[in-house]
């Protein structure tokens, strides 16, 4: 970091009072803080790394107060990456603002097969950390399994399922996958039967691997029963609005089972049978048509998503895949983020590493997917090509969640809100400002109005962003206008 970048970061944190995402302001005006590995470990674990800021105090609304000694300074702090697994490497860059000295020490991201960086003294499972909006927090066993699974290529599609046996499967469809596979891939005609199902991922050491129960067991939920979809239509615009006369919670409420292939059949039919239709009259033949509420091909290609490239580890194996219809969007939520190395940025335009190969495999055959990585640009074009807003995907913390808004959402208007006194709702938030600050501000006494016509609006253009996007719902979620960044 040049020292005018340095310069003019300062002025920032001065302007809108808040650490973010990439950013931890310490004090260091007495002494070195003596427990850095928190943000340490949180900031190489993250994509872009981040950057400490010392010399400016929070408790004193961020004001500038210096650091007791830079060449002390930046030989404890490097004392603490030491003590990190692997060791963090700092760059320092300091410069003197109002006759006061301030040090930043950027944190450099690690690359994917090396994480998670975790504080040596007390472990791996207590000393990995995660940034999360502004705070640092500690990782779950999970998000722990996700890097070691990666980097030793662990599939859970493929491990073994102990109490499933032969008795348990529909074996008419696993001989017409055999048959159907030797005909397109002569090789396999080759193969003994025992050494073709442990080639296709159905058995391994003789035993049924979890993508063959998925596809083939005569009842999967029997040995996994949360392995589901919980379909539901909410009557309002969050989970626990209810019917205005009757006080119910949801219009249909649906538990999806069965083999990935007749879950991804119900699915649909509880898609189209929840969904509103509209009529559409072509002025040229004046015939009538019947236009759903989102593309049927996009919802497809969401759900089966989900389906085959949802976690299946032991961690997740208790939380079903959910599809929810609120008044102006569906959401379909997918147990575990991404995978692998791929960011929100990369959906669509680079390939994914697979985290269940066996069972994007055998999609190709039952599922008839291309497995060609065209999902997301399926998704885009469809909601495109019907006049729609563009998907939403979000990877929030131990899940994927991809958003489809509804033509009710293109008829708000997206432009920079004004308010009564003229002043302009962007500008408003060019500092973090909260859902109730921004209600008051408006003077409008219902947040979830506020929410649904003027937040989630620049939300969705991009002029508005979350200071806690992977959590969306938080109590301390606020908003910063995209220009003050």
């Amino acid at each position: 970091m040049l020292q005018q970048e340095l310069i003019e970061l300062v002025n920032r944190i001065h302007q809108f009072k808040a650490e973010v995402q990439n950013l931890e302001v310490k004090s260091a005006h007495i002494d070195c803080p003596k427990k850095l590995y928190d943000t340490l470990s949180s900031f190489s674990n993250q994509d872009g790394g981040g950057i400490l800021i010392f010399g400016l105090d929070e408790k004193q609304n961020f004001a500038t107060v210096g650091i007791y000694d830079l060449q002390d300074l930046q030989k404890k702090v490097t004392e603490q990456c030491n003590q990190m697994i692997p060791p963090v490497r700092a760059v320092f860059t300091a410069v003197e603002i109002d006759g006061k000295m301030v040090c930043s020490a950027e944190i450099p991201a690690l690359d994917f097969c090396e994480r998670p960086c975790y504080y040596s003294g007390i472990g791996r499972v207590k000393g990995s950390y995660i940034r999360v909006g502004d705070a640092d927090q500690q990782m779950t066993d999970y998000e722990i399994y996700s890097f070691e699974a990666f980097r030793q290529h662990v599939h859970d599609d493929e491990r073994c399922v102990e109490r499933a046996t032969f008795d348990f499967m529909d074996q008419r469809k696993i001989g017409r996958y055999i048959e159907r596979m030797k005909e397109e891939r002569p090789g396999f005609s080759k193969l003994s039967d025992e050494q073709t199902m442990e080639m296709l991922a159905i058995s391994r050491d003789q035993k049924l691997t979890l993508a063959a129960v998925l596809n083939f067991g005569l009842y999967p939920q029997g040995f996994f029963p949360q392995l589901a979809i919980t379909a539901i239509v909410v009557p309002g615009y969050e989970i626990g609005d209810t019917v205005y006369h009757s006080g119910e919670r949801f219009i249909d409420n649906r538990r999806i089972e069965g083999t990935l292939p007749e879950m991804l059949t119900d699915a649909m039919t509880f898609c189209r049978r929840n969904m509103k239709k509209s009529t559409i009259i072509d002025p040229n033949t004046a015939e009538r048509a019947d236009r759903p509420e989102y593309p049927i091909e996009a919802i497809r290609e969401a759900v089966l998503n989900a389906l085959i490239h949802r976690d299946y580890s032991h961690f997740t194996e208790g939380t079903p895949i959910q599809i929810d219809f609120f008044e102006d969007r569906l959401e379909i939520h997918s147990p575990g983020g991404l995978y692998g190395r791929m960011t929100i940025e990369d959906l669509g335009k680079s390939r994914p590493d697979l985290r269940n190969p066996a069972l994007a495999a055998m999609s190709e055959f039952l599922l008839e997917t291309e497995n060609r990585y065209s999902g997301i640009p399926t998704i885009r074009r469809e909601m495109a090509e019907a006049g729609l807003p563009e998907p939403v995907f979000q990877n929030r913390r131990n899940e994927f969640v991809v958003i489809l808004y509804n033509k009710r959402n293109v008829q708000i208007d997206i432009k920079p809100q004004k308010c009564e006194n003229g002043n302009n709702l962007l500008d408003f938030c060019s500092i973090p400002r909260s859902r109730k600050e921004i209600a008051e501000y408006l003077g409008i006494s219902t947040v979830f109005y506020v929410m649904r016509n003027y937040i989630q609006p620049l939300l969705s253009s991009g002029e508005l962003l979350m200071t806690i996007p992977e959590k969306p719902k938080s109590r301390n979620q606020k908003y910063i206008s995209r220009k003050a960044i």
